[in-house]
């Protein structure tokens, strides 16, 4: 089998985030979400991957390579414009030629990976495999209605009125006849090709769709909300360490929940897990909660973090009020002027959200 990750994507709901980055390249437990779709292919025993690239193409090329660093090997796959997921199939033809794949959107979390779906597939003579799971808000996604016997009625893709509460993860395994019906259905309303109108087809002309309702967590990280909950759900899965050359003072205090990677040091601080902190990050006089990854070379001092996402080379420094639920981008400086006359000073960037406490008068 091979492996397709959808990758194109501009990721508009995560501005200011993905701004300046690839949405799929911001990371949840200081890993970059897309690094680890891969980790979860190859660990599935795959070791050729094609990855659909748009807009941000150079910069995931930049991080991603040739795939040496994972142990596998990367070919890239330019798609010209956002013409939906069964075009980003239908594009990767050459590439898998009559292989089976599984395909993966690059932005996507789930429990406990995919080997055994894997395996199950490879060992029978299904056309193709979906995977669904229940979800409070279905007319987000594509949604599968199911008959009694767990087999496939119909799919829809965003339903104002959803049939169920199935919601199609973004992790679909097909042999070649995918292609045929990529090449069969006409652009959506919205104007792209839709996976849900390809799977669609092969139910209605007679192919086997396996439908799998996946009974762990599974996040779509396109919202900041989100982002933040997938990572709270893999820094507890996560095995805690602390890197040898990682200087932790007798003054501080980490709870064995904790991941402290190399170079960081924790000085006269409370960190408690499950947390991460990141390569050469100084945490100094200060608390970091649970649920928080602190990306690397960054400097927290004299503040107080908990359930937050900081990405690498940001200053969080002198902050009375504890930050919460926040993720705060690259190269960011949050910072308290004590001089006189007191007044909010900030430069925001495109897209920025801020919210303020009341005054304490």
């Amino acid at each position: 089998m091979k492996g397709l990750i959808i990758s194109g994507g501009k990721g508009t709901r995560l501005y200011p985030l993905s701004y300046t980055r690839a949405k799929q390249l911001i990371p949840v437990a200081n890993k970059p979400v897309l690094f680890r779709v891969i980790e979860m292919i190859r660990d599935a025993g795959i070791d050729e991957i094609g990855i659909i690239i748009g807009d941000t193409g150079p910069e995931i090329r930049s991080a991603v390579g040739d795939g040496s660093q994972f142990g596998v090997r990367v070919v890239y796959i330019e798609q010209d414009a956002p013409r939906g997921l069964a075009h980003a199939v239908k594009i990767a033809h050459d590439f898998i030629g009559d292989e089976r794949f599984v395909s993966f959107l690059g932005d996507n979390v789930i429990e406990g990976g995919i080997k055994d779906l894997i395996r199950q597939f490879a060992d029978s003579d299904w056309n193709s495999q979906i995977v669904l799971k229940q979800v409070k808000d279905p007319s987000r996604f594509g949604v599968a209605a199911l008959n009694d016997d767990g087999s496939i009625n119909h799919l829809v893709e965003k339903p104002a009125d959803p049939p169920s509460d199935l919601a199609l993860v973004g992790i679909y395994m097909f042999d070649s006849n995918v292609f045929t019906a990529c090449d069969s259905i006409e652009p959506s309303a919205r104007g792209e090709l839709e996976i849900t109108d390809a799977i669609q087809w092969l139910v209605t002309n007679g192919y086997t769709v396996f439908p799998y309702v996946h009974p762990g967590w599974w996040i779509d990280t396109g919202k900041a909300p989100d982002m933040l909950e997938a990572n709270a759900y893999v820094l507890n899965e996560i095995e805690p360490t602390i890197a040898p050359d990682a200087q932790i003072d007798d003054d501080s205090e980490v709870d064995a929940r904790v991941v402290v990677q190399a170079g960081a040091q924790i000085i006269n601080s409370v960190v408690r897990g499950p947390s991460i902190i990141g390569e050469h990050t100084v945490i100094k006089d200060s608390f970091v909660g649970p649920f928080t990854s602190i990306y690397h070379n960054v400097t927290i001092e004299n503040s107080e973090l908990s359930r937050c996402i900081v990405l690498e080379h940001s200053r969080v420094l002198n902050i009375p009020q504890r930050i919460e639920d926040s993720m705060i981008g690259r190269q960011a400086t949050l910072k308290m002027d004590t001089r006189k006359p007191r007044a909010l000073k900030m430069n925001l960037g495109d897209y920025t959200r801020l919210w303020l406490p009341p005054s304490n008068g």
